[in-house]
């Protein structure tokens, strides 16, 4: 932390004996030539590095007015620096805090340094108190607001420090900075605790358009998934979304897709997802569960693509768009996008469906057959249990969205 502290410059202003005039900063300079010159004195061992002899320099120190008391405290506050001695800092602060030779100007930084030490040396109380006073003064930096959060953190009162961690990410927003990863995870472990999901989705979502590795996409995912009363359906768009990005990493990811593909019926989905973990080293052919969940769906997938055609042609004779919405749903599942855009779309002007299932689908579907545009404006109608699905997804379509733009070249990432 750089503290800004102006004792040292202060003391080379009063350049020669008994002299008193305003510094910049408005306190009297008045120190005697004895003073000034072991003052300076202990400062250069200070900048030099050398501990023993500033302590010695300082430790002679013998201020006989209010300006040489503040600066000797400015050089005690410097030593203790040196010597990464929290406490000792923050009793140089209060030192200095008893002269009246503060200037102005830095008294409400000082005040919140003062909090930020009384906060690492566990005395909480005090942190608020001084923060409080940094505040009356001017000083409301969203460090101070943060600094709130960690105290009350510390004090064992999340629901407390919650508030001032959303008002930090509101401030930073508002200033165009970009968000500390570390700050999004506080919020999103508050969010978490407090049971807050739709804070936790937003905050990921947020955090991975900044943050938006393979790793950074299966964490977020991974957590949001252990959200209560999730529907199976939402969870395996998610998975599919995890896969999609790369992010398959262990071998309960690609048992846990496998097995909501094949709750979901999507027998071919399934058995792919073990070949692909099969493939990456994740899974084994003696793999227990999935050995038994490939030995099932084999049979099932073949019947599943073969009965498509006809399922089709039914679909599009449907008083309404059940029909058709399976079908969307199979040819989703083998990754035949364009086969499947038509078909949520007939579903969708038929009606009698789950509309936001339909919509967040259809985006999909859309992006991954190379309209990125269009997956997006279909995710932009999806709202309900479906909505936070839909944002996920979204964040995904910019993200490939930025890269064809910088290689037009490029397209929308194949199925996985």
């Amino acid at each position: 932390m750089n503290y800004g502290f102006l004792a040292a410059a202060a003391l080379m202003a009063a350049g020669t004996p008994a002299m008193a005039k305003k510094a910049p900063a408005g306190p009297v300079v008045q120190m005697s030539e004895s003073f000034r010159t072991a003052a300076q004195a202990a400062d250069a061992a200070i900048k030099a590095g050398d501990a023993a002899s500033a302590q010695a320099r300082i430790a002679g120190l013998m201020p006989s007015s209010d300006f040489e008391a503040y600066v000797a405290a400015g050089l005690r506050f410097e030593m203790a620096v040196l010597k990464r001695d929290f406490q000792a800092q923050r009793v140089a602060l209060t030192d200095m805090f008893k002269t009246s030779s503060v200037p102005k100007k830095d008294a409400p930084r000082l005040r919140y340094v003062a909090g930020y030490l009384s906060y690492v040396v566990g005395n909480y109380d005090d942190a608020l108190a001084q923060l409080d006073y940094a505040k009356t003064l001017g000083y409301d930096g969203i460090d101070a607001t943060m600094l709130r959060a960690d105290i009350y953190l510390r004090k064992n009162k999340p629901k407390d420090a919650r508030p001032y961690v959303q008002e930090a990410l509101a401030r930073q927003r508002a200033s165009g900075q970009p968000i500390p990863a570390a700050w999004y995870d506080r919020a999103i472990s508050m969010a978490y605790a407090a049971g807050d999901w739709q804070e936790v989705g937003s905050l990921y979502r947020e955090r991975l358009t900044k943050y938006e590795s393979a790793g950074e996409w299966r964490s977020g995912l991974v957590n949001y998934l252990t959200a209560p009363g999730m529907e199976s359906q939402v969870q395996l768009d998610l998975y599919r979304l995890q896969a999609a990005n790369g992010a398959m990493a262990s071998e309960r990811d690609y048992q846990a897709y496998a097995q909501f593909a094949e709750k979901a019926g999507n027998y071919a989905e399934a058995k792919a997802i073990i070949e692909a973990g099969r493939a990456a080293g994740k899974l084994t052919a003696t793999q227990a569960t999935t050995a038994s969940l490939m030995k099932s769906v084999t049979p099932k997938a073949a019947k599943q693509i073969a009965a498509l055609p006809a399922a089709a042609k039914k679909a599009a004779s449907a008083k309404d768009g059940t029909a058709a919405l399976a079908v969307a749903d199979d040819y989703f599942s083998l990754s035949q996008f364009p086969q499947a855009v038509e078909q949520y779309r007939l579903a969708l002007s038929k009606g009698g469906i789950d509309q936001n299932r339909a919509n967040t689908r259809l985006g999909i579907a859309l992006a991954r057959s190379g309209d990125l545009a269009g997956g997006k404006a279909a995710l932009a109608q999806v709202n309900g249990n479906w909505a936070n699905v839909a944002g996920f997804w979204s964040v995904w379509i910019d993200q490939q969205s930025r890269k064809v733009a910088q290689n037009p070249a490029a397209a929308a990432s194949p199925a996985s």
